[in-house]
């Protein structure tokens, strides 16, 4: 299976302005954001701040992307990646339509409940 693209982790918090003060503290620079929700990064590490949007922390990924979340020329399609991913005996929670295009998403589970999402944004 190819890459699964740029990874951060996704943090559900509670009050978005002191996660982004405390992350600041660490040494974290926002690098993008909007309406309940803030990317910090530093180096190559990101972290994605979420305010309401949903319950769990989550570990995150994004084909097409690098961590500086500029576009790759070449990356596999989520579409390849969700078919490999069933191939190996992975069930996602949620799946695309294998004919589909462009942005989509598929979200799983491990063992332990952690949600794992693949977000293409391209």
């Amino acid at each position: 299976m190819s890459d699964l693209g740029a990874f951060s982790i996704s943090l559900a918090v509670k009050d978005l302005d002191a996660s982004i003060a405390f992350y600041e503290k660490l040494g974290f620079e926002a690098m993008g954001g909007g309406e309940g929700w803030r990317m910090m990064k530093m180096g190559d590490k990101v972290i994605g701040l979420f305010q309401g949007m949903f319950e769990k922390n989550m570990l995150t990924f994004n084909p097409g992307w690098t961590q500086d979340a500029a576009p790759l020329a070449q990356f596999t399609d989520i579409r390849a990646l969700q078919a490999a991913l069933k191939a190996r005996g992975l069930t996602p929670k949620t799946e695309i339509d294998p004919e589909s295009t462009g942005p989509a998403s598929i979200m799983l589970e491990d063992p332990d409940g952690n949600p794992i999402l693949i977000d293409q944004h391209r």
